[in-house]
């Protein structure tokens, strides 16, 4: 391997292992139970230390925030932090297999254990999916959201090539049936090559999703819920969106710097804007926000990526 593709990694790797273990510090009560934020290393999440870059697993099912459920995947209380651990009320997500290089074809999958050590084979159907999977580059570039596919062994299964290079977290949004409530697990994977810089949000109020323009409105307030409304244009003017799990988009948060999970809810208004979608959020604290919105659009899934300041 070469000098770039070293230092690539090296660099990925910490980034990886410092926005992980933030997350933990920050995030769990110091009283209460925790987990490591990780799921694998490269491709076998089977290893069982602490360390965030091998993607040990947390060992006592410590659960990070959350709420009850809500009618979505992972449905917790507004403005609960979610996706900094591995483990949660007893389920834990293990064994993630992925490609190991950017480029390379394969697939991505993984295992989530339930309380009593088996693979969690029933799920609850929320957003109209068992399982949301997402996953990010650490500095935020690369989201992707995916669905994979159900074992009957418990394995989740995708088809799977990473675009780029470095350090990723990975996301379960679902709900087991046996809880009867959401949760997010999170795990970390580390694809191999020299890591390129990734067009990032850049703060602005406006960002392309495809050939189309998304605008942005509204605030983001710590600890107080707020109304984000996104309206989707082509040539200035605004463009049907079709329904897309169960709703006009889909919207994801992560607090910069930790990627902490937030669950919005999307708010069903009738007779809106054509073109337009909101949400409502409540984020825990000041600071940066990345959102990713998903809409729909003559049967494509589009994203536009936001980086909002929460005052």
């Amino acid at each position: 391997m070469n000098a770039p593709a070293r230092l690539g990694l090296y660099a990925g790797a910490l980034a990886l292992v410092f926005g992980a273990s933030f997350g933990v510090a920050a995030l769990v009560a110091p009283d209460a139970p925790s987990s490591a934020a990780s799921g694998s290393a490269s491709v076998d999440g089977s290893n069982a230390g602490h360390d965030d870059s091998h993607g040990g697993e947390a060992e006592d099912g410590g659960a990070a925030e959350g709420g009850a459920a809500e009618g979505g995947a992972a449905a917790q209380s507004a403005g609960a932090v979610t996706g900094v651990t591995a483990s949660d009320r007893g389920y834990t997500l293990t064994d993630i297999q992925a490609p190991t290089a950017a480029g390379e074809a394969g697939a991505l999958s993984f295992v989530i254990i339930g309380p009593g050590g088996e693979p969690v084979t029933d799920y609850d159907v929320a957003h109209e999916k068992e399982l949301h999977l997402i996953a990010v580059r650490t500095d935020g570039a690369e989201f992707r959201h995916e669905h994979p596919t159900l074992g009957a062994d418990g394995r989740w299964t995708i088809p799977w090539t990473w675009d780029a290079a470095g350090g990723y977290r990975l996301y379960a949004d679902t709900t087991p049936s046996a809880l009867g409530d959401g949760l997010v697990l999170t795990g970390s994977v580390l694809v191999e090559g020299a890591v390129a810089a990734s067009a990032l949000p850049d703060g602005g109020l406006t960002a392309d999703a495809g050939p189309y323009e998304v605008t942005m409105t509204g605030d983001l307030t710590a600890e107080s819920a707020s109304t984000l409304s996104f309206a989707v244009t082509r040539d200035g003017e605004p463009v049907e969106l079709e329904p897309y799990l169960g709703a006009d988009g889909h919207l994801v948060a992560l607090r910069e710097g930790d990627l902490a999970y937030l669950h919005v809810h999307p708010e069903h208004v009738d007779g809106h804007e054509p073109g337009t979608v909101s949400f409502e959020a409540e984020v825990p604290s000041a600071g940066a926000y990345l959102l990713y919105l998903d809409v729909q659009i003559d049967g494509e899934v589009h994203t536009a990526a936001f980086r909002v300041e929460a005052s």
